[in-house]
């Protein structure tokens, strides 16, 4: 089964083929031939399942025909790097055609977009703050719309959008095509997806639980030696991109300075740093300049590289959903995986939650010749049933050949971390 069951321009499949895509992943199996008919789809997934190319591959064909120069789809992103990330999939997959799309989000300045909008596009990627900005100036006409997409829709309401984008759906034609993507479906969500879809198809790809390619391992952990126990385990990691989560922005870039000081090649982000700073951030981590991105939630949707091998929650996240969205940043498109967090005694109760999502226990390991400083690991998170304590290995899983590459991954740096003792 290849892309050509869809029936696309040439155009479009010779770009397929330009980005390496040969399987369609579930997903877009399901969902694309339901958007070529015109129907309204509720897509449920997790992330990192190939939903982007789910639903730009139908509106790029779409587009191909009728007129040029006026904004015919608009798709909505919780973030600027999310936004950037799907700019850059439709410039890879509408490079044959005459499709021009532009990107619009904050923390930049505005002349570019309107420029850009003023020469005439017909796909608007954007945030919905900097989209109700341009709307209110008179910069954008959306009379023509044809397509409206709300990708990670459950984000854009843990952000505080949903007034927001009830604010926009008055601007649009009540007659178009919307298709409604999302991990999670809280209740806010599902009140918020029937009220804009018409008669909508449903397409979910398993549970809306972390991928399957993804092992999960619990660390116990005092706050106090979460430091420590963090340089210690990365200096028996051998390979790969590791991602680490953190709380707040005063971490991620504490965290980053220590381990630069130590020789790791890291960056950090978070929300107080300029677009072009952030940028700079993902596109090194993406590009192999960093093996290791300590982040706030702000990059758990927003970051599509291939080979990431590890995601390390430094602090427990605040809801299930953020530690859905923190783990699938690894173990994508049917790569292997594996995702370590470090809990503290307050957080049982979450540790529950996420067991229950996921239908398992999750594994409690300790870290080997580490020194605990007394405490014992197993008191405070006591091993459930259904799984066998062991150490962290030595070497994470080698990976499988994936179907789908990133059309921007980069082949795997075999970079040996140095110690940090």
């Amino acid at each position: 089964m290849d892309f050509t069951q869809f029936s696309l321009d040439p155009r479009i499949n010779a770009a397929i083929k330009s980005v390496n895509y040969t399987t369609p992943t579930p997903i877009q199996q399901q969902a694309i031939p339901q958007i070529l008919a015109g129907h309204d789809v509720l897509g449920l997934a997790q992330t990192g399942t190939g939903k982007t190319a789910a639903f730009l591959l139908p509106i790029l064909q779409q587009l191909t025909k009728g007129p040029l120069r006026q904004v015919r789809a608009l798709i909505l992103a919780p973030t600027r790097e999310l936004a950037e990330q799907i700019y850059q999939s439709s410039i890879d997959l509408g490079r044959n055609t005459k499709i021009r799309s532009v990107a619009i989000y904050g923390g930049v300045g505005k002349k570019a977009q309107v420029d850009a909008l003023q020469r005439g596009v017909e796909i608007v990627i954007a945030c919905p703050g900097r989209l109700l900005d341009l709307l209110g100036e008179g910069h954008m006409d959306l009379s023509h719309l044809e397509v409206l997409v709300l990708d990670e829709a459950d984000r854009m309401c843990d952000m505080g959008f949903l007034p927001d984008i009830r604010r926009i759906l008055k601007h649009l034609p009540v007659r178009r095509q919307t298709l409604f993507f999302s991990a999670t479906m809280p209740e806010d969500i599902r009140k918020l997806a029937d009220s804009i879809l018409r008669d909508p198809v449903t397409v979910q790809i398993g549970i809306i639980a972390p991928a399957k390619t993804v092992s999960h391992a619990l660390f116990p952990v005092p706050d106090g030696l979460k430091k420590q126990l963090l340089m210690n385990m990365l200096s028996q990691l051998s390979a790969g991109r590791i991602l680490i989560f953190t709380r707040t922005k005063h971490r991620a870039r504490g965290l980053a300075r220590d381990l630069a000081k130590h020789n790791y090649r890291v960056a950090a982000l978070q929300g107080n740093m300029s677009q072009n700073q952030r940028e700079k951030s993902i596109n090194g981590f993406r590009d192999g300049k960093y093996d290791i991105l300590i982040a706030t939630d702000i990059a758990a949707r927003g970051i599509d590289v291939a080979e990431i091998s590890h995601v390390i929650n430094f602090d427990m996240p605040d809801t299930v959903d953020a530690y859905t969205h923190r783990i699938g940043r690894t173990g994508r498109a049917h790569q292997e995986g594996e995702a370590f967090t470090f809990a503290v005694a307050d957080d049982y109760d979450m540790v529950s939650k996420i067991e229950k999502t996921l239908g398992t226990p999750v594994e409690r390991r300790r870290l080997p010749d580490f020194d605990y400083g007394g405490f014992v690991p197993e008191s405070q998170f006591p091993q459930r049933r259904g799984n066998q304590s062991r150490p962290l290995p030595a070497h994470p899983r080698q990976k499988r050949k994936t179907t789908q590459a990133h059309p921007q991954a980069r082949p795997q740096r075999r970079k040996q971390f140095s110690s940090s003792n």
